[in-house]
């Protein structure tokens, strides 16, 4: 009996929590962003401190993703998950403590939120793109589009959720309530099976995991080897620099286009919001299209076409003169953005099956350095250069992402060839 067999009773619970789980890490990811408001006037937080809080999320991102590969072998997927959710929780425990606490203290309460929150982010990356594909084999690359489309609404609702808290006078609410969600969740995770737990069984009873057939039969998920990691396969770098330089583009779009619309194109800050709303709405969109689309056409198609979009974006936003085409732009380049990071992991997994959750992990330590080195720079050169030529020579990031795509590609038929 497999491991898909043994789960069948309970299936649908263990994957009810995964998805809801691709929710909730939007959600926690967004609450610092949402609560920014209330911390500087509660807090009485600089710019500068503010922007200083994100500096141990991504530290701790990149680091708890470097080390969520080899925690998924030692301890499991499932552990790993449950264990995600509850640093998650603690990160939005700190961030509602903050309250009560002296502005010198508060700031040390959210530095240390934020890094609960990137520790948490990071540990969560191996069994969050892990796991669909053992529950869905042979529909891998929806089962993972449809998980980072719940990810992404959690980032969308986020702000919406923490709004009626922040206007009601109760914003500590907002965080409590995230944090009791991931808490109980990662309870529930605990007490559920899921597919590593049947595989771990396999390796007791065998002790033959390292010998794991090569060529898994059709439907079963892949046996994960223990202590073998595609380090010195250039095809994995490859697929590593991709995922930097595509943060780079999409880092560029989220992080800086109220600031773009708001002071540079001085539009009033209800469209500037609502830009980077419509951002975040068209990349959950594009992700739910994506997942209804492989199901016709290639994902390496797909792959391919996204990164083409994304220069257009970035060649029409030094135009967005308007509400409309500044809307426009930002709507286009969440669409160019949203299934190309899922996509990119579904073809990695394929092509290193049995080291999915490895791959995974560093893959998202690969994405939060993009993001943080790329809002770094880009922050870096605003003050000498304008930010509509930023935005033309950011075309470069997509296109050297398309370059490197097509050799991937090249490499993985020609492997398949020779297989």
């Amino acid at each position: 009996m497999d491991a898909r067999t043994e789960l069948r009773p309970n299936s649908w619970q263990s994957i009810g929590s995964l998805y809801l789980a691709g929710m909730l890490q939007g959600l926690t990811l967004v609450s610092f962003p949402a609560s920014s408001a209330v911390l500087k006037q509660m807090h009485g937080f600089s710019d500068a401190q503010y922007g200083a809080i994100f500096l141990p999320q991504v530290a701790l991102a990149v680091i708890g993703a470097l080390g969520g590969g080899a925690l998924a072998e030692r301890l499991g997927l499932k552990m790993l998950l449950g264990g995600a959710l509850l640093i998650n929780a603690a990160s939005q425990l700190l961030l509602a403590g903050s309250m009560l606490l002296s502005p010198a203290a508060a700031f040390v309460s959210v530095l240390l939120g934020t890094a609960c929150l990137g520790l948490g982010f990071g540990l969560s990356g191996a069994p969050l793109n892990g796991l669909p594909p053992l529950f869905f084999p042979t529909r891998r690359d929806t089962a993972l589009v449809a998980l980072h489309t719940l990810l992404g609404l959690g980032l969308a609702i986020g702000p919406l959720v923490a709004s009626p808290f922040i206007m009601t006078g109760h914003w500590a609410g907002f965080p409590l309530l995230l944090a009791a969600l991931c808490t109980l969740l990662g309870s529930i995770v605990f007490t559920l099976r899921f597919p590593s737990d049947g595989e771990d069984r396999q390796v007791q009873a065998s002790g033959k995991l390292a010998m794991a057939d090569p060529m898994p039969l059709p439907g079963k998920p892949p046996v994960m080897p223990r202590h073998r990691h595609p380090v010195h396969t250039t095809v994995f770098w490859l697929f590593a620099a991709i995922a930097i330089l595509y943060a780079f583009a999409e880092g560029t779009f989220g992080n800086w286009a109220v600031l773009y619309l708001q002071d540079v194109k001085h539009l009033p800050e209800t469209v500037a919001a609502s830009a980077l709303s419509v951002f975040w709405a068209a990349i959950v969109g594009g992700r739910l299209l994506t997942s209804v689309l492989v199901l016709k056409l290639s994902p390496r198609y797909i792959w391919l076409t996204l990164p083409g979009l994304m220069i257009a974006a970035f060649l029409l936003l030094p135009y967005a003169d308007t509400p409309m085409r500044g809307i426009a732009g930002f709507a286009l380049a969440g669409l160019a953005c949203s299934a190309f990071f899922p996509l990119s992991i579904g073809l990695a997994s394929q092509r290193f099956e049995h080291h999915v959750p490895w791959v995974s992990s560093m893959l998202i330590a690969a994405l939060m350095v993009g993001v943080g080195l790329g809002s770094y720079v880009i922050g870096l050169l605003r003050d000498a250069v304008a930010m509509e030529h930023l935005y033309r020579l950011s075309t470069f990031y997509p296109a050297v992402v398309w370059l490197l795509g097509l050799q991937v590609l090249r490499w993985r038929s020609s492997a398949m060839g020779e297989a």
